[in-house]
């Protein structure tokens, strides 16, 4: 396997990281034990899921800021505790939704904590990506529950914590300044700012050490300068294995996807 530098235009043959968006969520039910077990099973290099805060400050392991997708019920995820959340069936939805892979024990999944989580995964040596589902009137509660888990775990040299909200990203810094941290960008980015020399200025002056982007920002030239300034991108959320090809073209560390299987098989031994 070889690896050239991007910056001086040469093509990179290294594969990128399979990274599994919220467990394999093609599969089974997002953001469980049974997503993530699944995508670990079809050998992805890496998980990804959403943490938010619980009313009683405690960071639970789920997307949506309520319950109505996936539990068909309005509260939302600050308004409840975390034994409240706790016993909400957070999988029943995806046999309705997707019965041709439908399973009965989908049924008994729940809302996990992020310390659950984490312990889970104890033995999964792949990364682990953490993204802070906040606004800013919670940013410095949620990093700060967030970053008394990972500081001291030894999993944390295989997280990064990744967010859109980029004021996170300087209290993440100072409460774990050892963290790997991604800053998030979707794309309408692109409409706001128009440069895309500017996404990596505003990760840099946020303390971001990494990249997270929308694959419709990952151009040749953001690729470029992303190498340039020794920042690793990740590019969500994509089930489209032509991607593996661009990545490897354009030095794209990882991608994330639903489906990991989808890409299973089609890599060089990495």
């Amino acid at each position: 396997m070889v690896e050239n530098d991007l910056s001086s235009g040469k093509t990179l043959v290294t594969d990128p990281l399979i990274i599994a968006h919220r467990g394999a969520s093609a599969h089974a039910p997002e953001n469980t034990f049974a997503a993530f077990q699944m995508a670990i099973d079809m050998g992805a290099d890496g998980l990804e899921f959403d943490v938010r805060l619980s009313r009683d400050g405690v960071p639970v392991v789920i997307h949506d800021i309520d319950l109505l997708r996936i539990a068909g019920r309005p509260e939302k995820i600050s308004d409840l505790s975390a034994d409240d959340l706790a016993e909400v069936d957070v999988g029943s939805w995806f046999n309705t939704a997707f019965p041709a892979r439908a399973r009965p024990e989908f049924a008994a999944q729940r809302i996990k904590t992020l310390a659950e989580t984490l312990r889970f995964l104890g033995a999964f040596p792949g990364r682990i990506y953490i993204e802070l589902k906040c606004m800013l009137d919670d940013a410095e509660a949620i990093s700060k529950a967030v970053c008394s888990l990972i500081c001291d775990s030894p999993l944390l040299p295989q997280i990064v914590v990744k967010t859109f909200t980029l004021s996170v990203i300087p209290l993440v810094r100072t409460q774990c300044p050892n963290a790997k941290i991604g800053a998030l960008f979707e794309p309408t980015f692109r409409t706001v700012f128009r440069k895309t020399k500017n996404i990596i200025a505003l990760a840099k002056a946020a303390g971001a050490d990494q990249l997270s982007i929308h694959y419709s920002l990952a151009t040749l030239r953001l690729c470029r300068l992303a190498a340039q300034s020794e920042m690793p991108m990740t590019v969500w959320t994509t089930d489209d294995t032509r991607w593996l090809a661009r990545a490897r073209q354009r030095g794209i560390n990882a991608l994330i996807t639903n489906d990991p299987l989808l890409f299973h098989g089609l890599r060089s031994e990495r």
